[in-house]
């Protein structure tokens, strides 16, 4: 069943313009972090700066969560709260080092974090780098090849 878009913008505050709709339907359509960059090339029509500008206003209204994952590229993911980000999006991400896919491993927690006193955390990014499946069965076959 498709998430209702609109719905999902008009309770953060966000107004379900045009472009807001075509970025969100977007993010659920991929169903992992996402770069500005694959956001342009899957919006062919909608040009950077505005894809940017969209993002920037579901990160401030909880839409979207951003990730940093070592790339120097930052990766959004939609917020699965009701109205906010929840502790539910703070979940173990992968990064594979050969594609530059981000991953989402939900059923993954970050581990318990004692911070010392007078220490309030926000939000938590917890990245592990690698290969994914994929990545290394191709590299697989290549070594395969290269060897004989």
């Amino acid at each position: 069943m498709e998430p209702k878009y609109e719905t999902i913008l008009e309770r953060r505050g966000v107004k379900p313009t045009s472009n807001r709709l075509l970025v969100l339907r977007a993010m659920f359509k991929v169903s992992r972090p996402v770069s500005l960059s694959e956001l342009e090339t899957e919006l062919d029509t909608v040009d950077k700066s505005s894809i940017f500008r969209v993002l920037t206003l579901f990160v401030s209204h909880h839409v979207v969560h951003a990730i940093e994952d070592g790339s120097g590229t930052m990766k959004y993911e939609v917020c699965t709260g009701e109205d906010r980000c929840s502790l539910s999006d703070m979940h173990t991400h992968f990064y594979c080092e050969s594609c530059h896919r981000t991953f989402c491993f939900k059923s993954i927690g970050i581990p318990s974090i004692d911070l010392p006193e007078g220490f309030t955390m926000s939000s938590v990014n917890y990245m592990v780098k690698g290969i994914c499946p994929q990545c290394a069965v191709r590299h697989a076959g290549k070594c395969s090849i290269e060897e004989s």
